[in-house]
């Protein structure tokens, strides 16, 4: 089994510090919600963000859709192969049922996730989202496994090919991807660091790369 984590991820409620500012306030009228009960976008609160520590690099739910829909609706998922969380800069993980099918369109999944922020679990009583307050290792030392992978920039260069070979080769692994558009893991990363390029790559790139080589090793004979 392969664990694919997307952590330190930009998806965040508008914190208090900035729930007055007229661009949120603007926006959460037009939604008919609390000001803190929105997604921090970067889109519409840009004159917000600058306010905020790390304000360059918040409000990127963006990177979360694209990403799991890349990962959702992968072979390897339908085939039962990954499973697949999101951890959040404030230590907040999504625990994501392999069923769930994420809405295509991006105000849709905005609603979805403003939800499951609101109510921890959607939908109520079945769960194929629930969100819990746990840290990046916490998450890993639940898995319970010492073959973790963290794709970053500066790790050893490591060709996709092989990666996915490396991978199959395992029962379980966990496979770190970083949420955000730019930086570096904000979360204590201490495992092994893997690079699948020469530069950096967004991180729906990475997660296509890793799973159809990680995809293509497991069917071979």
């Amino acid at each position: 089994m392969l664990h694919l984590v997307i952590a330190d991820a930009e998806l965040e409620t508008v914190p208090e510090e900035i729930a007055d500012h007229p661009s949120v306030v603007n926006y959460a009228r037009r939604k008919k919600k609390r000001p803190t009960e929105i997604l921090l976008d970067s889109s519409y609160h840009h004159s917000a963000l600058k306010k905020l520590r790390d304000g360059d690099r918040r409000g990127r739910p963006d990177i979360v859709h694209i990403s799991l829909l890349n990962a959702l609706e992968s072979i390897a998922n339908k085939e039962g192969l990954i499973r697949v969380y999101v951890h959040t800069r404030n230590d907040e993980v999504i625990h994501i049922k392999p069923e769930t099918r994420l809405p295509r369109n991006y105000n849709r999944f905005v609603g979805l996730m403003e939800s499951l922020f609101r109510e921890k679990e959607v939908p109520k009583g079945v769960g194929l989202l629930r969100l819990e307050k746990k840290s990046l290792p916490e998450l890993v030392d639940e898995i319970g496994t010492e073959n973790v992978f963290v794709m970053h920039e500066g790790g050893e260069v490591v060709p996709p090919r092989e990666f996915g070979r490396l991978l199959s080769s395992f029962d379980e692994a966990v496979v770190v991807v970083g949420g955000f558009p730019h930086g570096d893991f904000l979360s204590d990363v201490p495992w092994k660091k893997v690079s699948l390029y020469k530069s950096s790559l967004m991180a729906w790139i990475v997660i296509n790369e890793v799973l159809v080589n990680f995809e293509a090793n497991m069917s071979s004979p």
